[in-house]
């Protein structure tokens, strides 16, 4: 075996996975067919359940500096998303580079391969084992791993090659993008309606204006390139009036509204992850946040299946979370698409849903879905209303030092947090003390509302969702142990290394 894992696709989905599976000490080699880094911003914005699991990590000093707000939008309505309450605000002006460049960085430091200038070819499973072809500057050569995961993107050739099916529609429309330099254009963060169309303007860092343009009634092209600045200037002008072909153009790009999903992210010893499984309007920036988010699901359940602690069961729940996820998300940025390209018909809706959004309950569905922080797995019958969610930053003391839910996740393994001092808890649990951090704390006065106010015990998975909480569970933390740990004292396999 040449490598426990295979990854295909260096960006932010493949560079997550990569950090997380060396995180749990598996051997991960990661293919890329570019042979550096774009340096393209794409993906400007990091919502804030990206910034949580980035905190979880111990990524954020890694991005720089960045500007957060607690603004968004649902197709272009301004949302007010600080009512949620989290710890982090979203980063606005994160280009996907310096995103990417933080996660290679992680990545390499623990130790993943990363061969740029590699294109994947082929490859085949023989139900033990995954033999990819790939051609490199040396020649082709084959890689011998336990396991494959696409991250290659919305056209990805791991996904075609190992016969997923991927239904949806096809794009119907097409709008523009431009990073732009040498113009003083107008913030339009939540973009705009204008007469036959929608506008966007974000300020980058660098004196770079990233804008967005989308002419109602032209229909998508079959391009095998970026569009021409020209194009972009042409339409900017018949929207806004506005000339900006004297601008410099830094990057051009063209994204339409197609909407497609794998009906299955596992096939066999193959698994997909990012775009590669899910493509769709890149309303609010979902695409890029939702990516990092699926292999942060997938690392850690990949991870203990290959080090012999967790049967390999455990990577079905990849599919079953992650793919309702997709699906949702492709709802709601659907919705988007005939918010932000609908003509006159769809004004109505517009306004209806303007008057909606100011009541709390309604701000408060609408921002939970856009960020991410709307999302529950099922980890069980239980009354506990943090169960299956994410676990929310708490404060924490431990014997004398201070710390947090947050910081206690940082190793990547699991933490059963007794908030009781528990000892008979801490027995039960002891046969797991290998793969879950048993830690007793305390934390101080909570509001009478808090879901945390009366709780005992919370069991958090290394993804930081709870799995299991007391009071609440309708079943002991050995079952849940077992279910996501698999047995007590189960022994480390030989699926990974230091």
């Amino acid at each position: 075996m040449d490598t426990s894992v295979v990854i295909v696709g260096a960006g932010p989905a493949g560079l997550m996975l990569a950090g997380e599976l060396r995180l749990a000490g598996i051997d991960v080699t990661v293919l890329e067919s570019l042979p550096k880094r774009t340096g393209e911003s794409r993906g400007i914005g990091l919502a804030t359940r990206t910034m949580e699991i980035f905190d979880q990590r111990g990524l954020l000093h890694r991005l720089g500096t960045y500007e957060t707000s607690d603004m968004g939008h649902f197709g272009g309505l301004p949302l007010d998303i600080g009512v949620l309450g989290a710890a982090h605000q979203s980063a606005r002006t994160v280009p996907q580079s310096v995103t990417e460049a933080a996660l290679e960085s992680r990545a390499t430091q623990l130790g993943a391969n990363i061969r740029r200038g590699h294109t994947f070819l082929s490859l085949r499973d023989s139900g033990e084992s995954v033999t990819v072809r790939v051609r490199g500057e040396a020649g082709e050569e084959e890689i011998e791993a336990r396991y494959l995961v696409g991250c290659d993107g919305g056209r990805s050739t791991v996904r075609k090659t190992a016969g997923f099916d991927f239904p949806g529609t096809a794009a119907t429309t097409e709008m523009l993008l431009a990073d732009i330099r040498g113009v003083d254009l107008q913030p339009r963060m939540t973009g705009q309606q204008v007469g036959g169309g929608f506008v966007m303007v974000a300020k980058l860092p660098g004196g770079i204006h990233r804008i967005i343009v989308g002419e109602r009634g032209i229909p998508p092209q079959r391009r095998t390139a970026p569009p021409a600045f020209t194009e972009v200037a042409d339409h900017w002008k018949r929207l806004t009036g506005i000339d900006i072909s004297h601008a410099e153009p830094v990057w051009v790009s063209a994204f339409g509204d197609a909407t497609r999903q794998v009906t299955e992210y596992r096939r066999g010893r193959v698994l997909l992850a990012g775009d590669a499984a899910h493509v769709h309007l890149p309303a609010g920036g979902q695409g890029m946040n939702t990516s990092v988010q699926d292999s942060f699901n997938l690392g850690w359940k990949l991870a203990a299946v290959l080090r012999g602690g967790a049967p390999a069961s455990l990577l079905d729940t990849y599919h079953t979370e992650r793919h309702e996820v997709g699906r949702r998300m492709l709802t709601n940025t659907q919705a988007q698409s005939l918010l932000v390209l609908g003509g006159a018909e769809v004004q109505p809706l517009r306004d209806v849903l303007s008057e909606l959004i100011p009541y709390p309950e309604v701000t408060r569905h609408l921002a939970a879905k856009v960020s991410g922080l709307d999302i529950r797995y099922d980890v069980g019958p239980g009354t506990h209303p943090l169960l299956g969610h994410r676990m929310p930053h708490l404060p924490l003391t431990v014997g004398t030092r201070t710390t947090s839910s947050t910081e206690l996740l940082r190793t990547g393994r699991g933490v059963l947090l007794d908030l009781a001092d528990n000892a008979v808890l801490r027995r039960r649990a002891e046969g797991w003390r290998a793969r879950v951090d048993i830690v007793t704390a305390t934390h101080g006065a909570l509001p009478d509302d808090s879901p945390l106010a009366s709780t005992g015990a919370v069991l958090l998975r290394p993804d930081g969702h709870v799995a299991w909480a007391a009071p609440g569970s309708h079943h002991g933390v050995s079952t849940a142990l077992h279910r996501w740990f698999g047995p007590a004292n189960a022994r480390r396999g030989r699926g990974g290394r230091r």
